[in-house]
């Protein structure tokens, strides 16, 4: 009891000083476990000399460390050495402003010593926790071992970007995930890696926040952004072990014969991320709805008169009916993709027909994805970016509208009008529905659509403006050997 009554009465200079002295012995204990662990290389690769190991780390080869990130490794033992530094700069400034206190005298003495819980909370905020970071980061570290299946010459494997993430949820998520027993998976392969977009590299700070979480705790509210780090170019994300957050005042849906043509509850939406926080704020008539790529979207009495025989707007040669375009291929049109800007109408007309469409949908300034999927329809949450996560030769139809305008590049819409061509049966069906662009690109963009050469069942270009027009097509796929 006495002793634990003078260390309460301990002087709290005392106290820094022997933190400094642990300090010092942890960061040389740390330098001498990290130089023992780079010239120790032979016991992660057997069976080598010292000269060897050396010609592996060094050599860019088939058969050497060519994949591994040195680079990534050396700012990781960085980031670690800062960390400490920055820790015994903290204690050694928190002693010397101690010190000086010490020396006004006797009688501020009694203020200058601290109570155990007082110092229990300094010890863990200020000298526990930056140490476990740091211990963290060291064991996250990550040296090519070599292949346990037995590989050419015994090729060590590498990690893709294991130690150039800082989250460790990221890391974890890269690292490759051998089977149990060294059993083939469903898939025949010995081992599973978890993907990314490559982009993700150049939002390393933005996918760091986007994995920093509690394991097995509520996901914090931040879909918004993982749709940046997806626009971005990081996509696919990872997966995340985190419980999905929704809505407290979550409705059941409606039935589908009627929710189609409804607007979903408001309370089965979060709208914490978004401009309007219901959906009458999403009207049409609102000047400032949040969102700017669709019209009247969310007015299902307007969206209602789309593709079907409306005398209420002015018609366009442009604007093909429903109707008609499946009169093209009676009784083939059974599953397609809708890749558009939009609340899911043209996925409804079509399912009143029986056909089953699956809409791509992102969330750009209001609730599309989720509006889709209250509607009872098939939301697909991806952006252009990605390829499609269809076989080749499966759907019946992909129809585009509102999506790629005249901004669009001709490469990257090259690129995309070959995914789509990949996932179009033969005899499938694109439609092009009221494609925008300016006179002078209309050339350019008809040789986009044109080099596939389909067969033309509709083929319309009509003035939007003085300078802009639109391109409307109904196009077939033919068959290939």
């Amino acid at each position: 009891m006495e002793a634990f009554f003078c260390l309460a009465r301990c002087r709290f200079s005392r106290l820094m000083v022997v933190m400094q002295l642990v300090m010092g012995v942890f960061v040389i204990c740390i330098s001498m476990a990290s130089l023992h662990r780079f010239y120790t290389t032979d016991s992660f690769l057997p069976g080598l000399d010292d000269s060897a190991n050396c010609a592996r780390l060094h050599t860019v080869g088939a058969d050497g460390y060519a994949g591994f990130d040195i680079r990534a490794l050396a700012d990781r033992v960085d980031d670690v050495l800062l960390q400490l530094a920055e820790l015994q700069d903290k204690l050694e400034a928190t002693a010397l402003k101690i010190g000086k206190k010490t020396k006004k005298g006797k009688a501020h003495s009694k203020q200058e010593n601290m109570t155990l819980l007082e110092f229990r909370r300094f010890l863990e905020d200020e000298v526990i926790h930056p140490l476990y970071g740091a211990h963290i980061s060291l064991r996250l570290i990550r040296i090519p071992r070599p292949d346990p299946d037995g590989g050419d010459d015994d090729a060590p494997v590498v990690d893709p970007l294991v130690n150039f993430f800082m989250a460790e949820e990221t890391r974890k998520y890269v690292t490759t995930k051998g089977n149990r027993e060294g059993r083939p998976n469903v898939y025949g392969t010995n081992r599973t890696y978890g993907t990314i977009g490559h982009a993700c590299v150049l939002m390393r700070r933005e996918l760091d926040e986007y994995m920093s979480y509690d394991v097995g705790s509520y996901c914090p509210d931040d879909w918004d952004l993982g749709q940046r780090l997806m626009l971005g170019g990081c996509d696919p994300l990872p997966r995340r072990r985190c419980l999905a957050r929704a809505s407290k005042l979550f409705q059941r849906p409606m039935p589908i014969n009627e929710s189609l043509w409804r607007l979903p509850d408001d309370g089965n939406v979060r709208w914490s991320r978004y401009h309007c926080r219901g959906y009458r704020c999403l009207s049409a008539r609102n000047p400032r709805p949040g969102y700017s790529r669709c019209v009247g979207c969310f007015d299902m009495d307007r969206e209602k008169r789309r593709w079907v025989n409306d005398t209420s707007r002015n018609a366009s040669l442009a604007d093909f009916r429903i109707d008609e375009v499946l009169a093209v291929k009676p009784g083939e049109v059974r599953i397609g993709l809708d890749v558009s800007v939009g609340t899911g109408s043209f996925a409804a007309r079509m399912r009143e027909r029986g056909v089953t469409i699956v809409s791509a949908a992102l969330n750009l300034g209001a609730p599309f994805a989720e509006t889709v999927a209250l509607r009872g329809l098939v939301p697909l949450y991806a952006t252009m970016s990605q390829r499609l996560p269809f076989f080749d030769n499966t759907m019946d139809m992909v129809h585009t509208a509102g999506f790629f305008e005249g901004w669009v590049d001709l490469q990257l819409l090259d690129f995309v009008l070959f995914d789509w061509d990949r996932v179009l049966r033969p005899g499938g069906l694109l439609w092009v529905d009221r494609f925008a662009c300016a006179r002078r690109d209309l050339d350019d963009y008809m040789y986009m659509f044109l080099q596939f050469r389909y067969k033309k069942h509709r083929w319309v270009v009509s003035f939007k403006s003085k300078d802009e027009v639109y391109l409307s097509a109904l196009l077939e796929k033919p068959p290939r050997s």
